[in-house]
């Protein structure tokens, strides 16, 4: 939908970008060893003209885990449906829908789908960590 407007005899263009999750294709992420029932949709980035973050959405089927790693760039994440585990090196902690986590930089973590439901939640990352 067209969404541009004249104001005071001005074109002004509208350059919000709306979509919704399930038309984004999943990239499928299981070998079945460091990675396991993970579809990962890039819902906001460059492709979208995004100058600084992209916008991730992650399922995980049930016993779905993503990779234990590390990497130089933060992540923001919030659980929108299900329970699991963030796992790092020194603790694991319980994530339920409603709930946020700050992984550091540089900080061993993995996610792990422990319930008997999909895990669902956003990730949002600086755009040089894709």
């Amino acid at each position: 939908m067209n969404r541009d407007a004249k104001i005071a005899g001005k074109l002004v263009i509208d350059l919000a970008k709306i979509g919704n999750h399930e038309d984004v294709t999943a990239e499928i992420i299981d070998d079945g060893k460091t990675a396991k029932g993970v579809q990962k949709r890039v819902l906001i980035g460059p492709k979208n003209g995004a100058p600084n973050y992209i916008m991730r959405h992650f399922t995980l089927d049930v016993g779905g885990f993503t990779p234990d790693h590390a990497h130089p760039w933060e992540h923001e994440v919030y659980i929108l449906k299900g329970k699991g585990i963030l796992k790092t090196v020194n603790d694991e902690y319980t994530l339920k829908t409603g709930d946020y986590a700050f992984v550091m930089p540089d900080e061993k973590h993995q996610f792990i789908n422990n319930s008997q439901e999909p895990l669902e939640f956003i990730c949002v990352i600086p755009k040089y960590g894709q």
